[in-house]
């Protein structure tokens, strides 16, 4: 049995559609998963073994290794993110913040790091033209931006993203087209687990791969989208808004969830600009052996 844990979006389609659809199964594994609250909540779990593997944002991983000094690996790519840099009603530009809060999941991790980067060039220093207001996962986002009062913009994903935009709030452009690629999502594991156990993680990752496969096939669209209804609770609207901007390359999932290179580096340089410090090799938080493993299951 694997338990898996990840964040409450509409990028846990795979997982849905992977459980039904036997995937998993048929490599011998039996899926659990669970949604997080926050990303801190999510590090802590997978540092105390509460759960085998994470999706999530990559540079969870990095914070992990360079922040809690745990051992964690990443072993595949996912996703984009699907993000995109969201004001409340009424605010219209960067300007329009300054004064105010920036809702994030955690201070200082993956998407945090990306709108401290896009207000920063725009002349907005964290601690002294805006605040933080760190309140946990996309849920938690979305409600405390339509609380209003000081919360004036977030880093949102779908369905959130969506959701605010339904609500009059403003998108003022995707991350990726603000800031370039980005390797948002990936699976990460401890590294001791992996080795292990590196047979169950090989027969988890050609479960995961073959459901994105099913998702990004189009003919499967009709059948993706009643999933999203029933399993996130959307409207239809917001179910094929969702499905059809996940599946766009660089922006939504990576085919086979292949880890971008250039995605990747950027997270790194991102770190390093933000929160200081040399920017690593990115070597040292990958080993991609079992997803290129897992791929040569899948050719069999």
């Amino acid at each position: 049995m694997i338990r898996l844990n990840t964040f409450p979006t509409a990028r846990s389609l795979p997982f849905f559609v992977g459980v039904e659809k036997g995937f998993f199964a048929k490599q011998g594994i039996k899926l659990e998963f669970e949604f997080t609250e926050s990303s801190k909540a999510q590090r802590e779990g997978l540092a105390n073994g509460k759960f085998e593997v994470v999706h999530s944002a990559v540079d969870n991983a990095l914070a992990m290794i360079e922040v809690a000094k745990v051992d964690v690996v990443i072993v595949s790519g996912g996703d984009g993110g699907t993000n995109e840099f969201i004001v409340g009603k009424g605010l219209k530009s960067y300007a329009d913040i300054r004064g105010k809060a920036l809702v994030t999941d955690a201070p200082n991790t993956a998407y945090a790091l990306q709108a401290k980067k896009i207000l920063l060039k725009h002349g907005l220093k964290d601690g002294v033209d805006y605040r933080l207001n760190a309140v946990g996962a996309g849920p938690f986002r979305l409600k405390a931006m339509l609380e209003g009062g000081d919360n004036a913009a977030a880093i949102m994903n779908l369905p959130f993203s969506a959701q605010a935009i339904e609500a009059g709030m403003t998108s003022l452009g995707r991350t990726v087209d603000l800031l370039g690629p980005y390797q948002a999502g990936g699976a990460f594991v401890l590294r001791s687990w992996a080795k292990a156990h590196p047979d169950v993680l090989e027969r988890y990752l050609a479960g995961f791969v073959a459901s994105l496969r099913w998702v990004l096939d189009k003919s499967h669209r009709e059948e993706a989208i009643a999933l999203l209804m029933s399993k996130r609770n959307l409207s239809r609207s917001l179910a094929e808004r969702s499905y059809d901007l996940m599946i766009e390359p660089g922006f939504g999932f990576n085919p086979d969830a292949k880890l971008s290179t250039e995605g990747f580096d950027n997270v790194l340089k991102l770190r390093q600009e933000v929160e200081g410090g040399p920017t690593p090799d990115p070597a040292k938080y990958l080993d991609l052996s079992y997803y290129d493993r897992a791929l040569k299951r899948l050719a069999q």
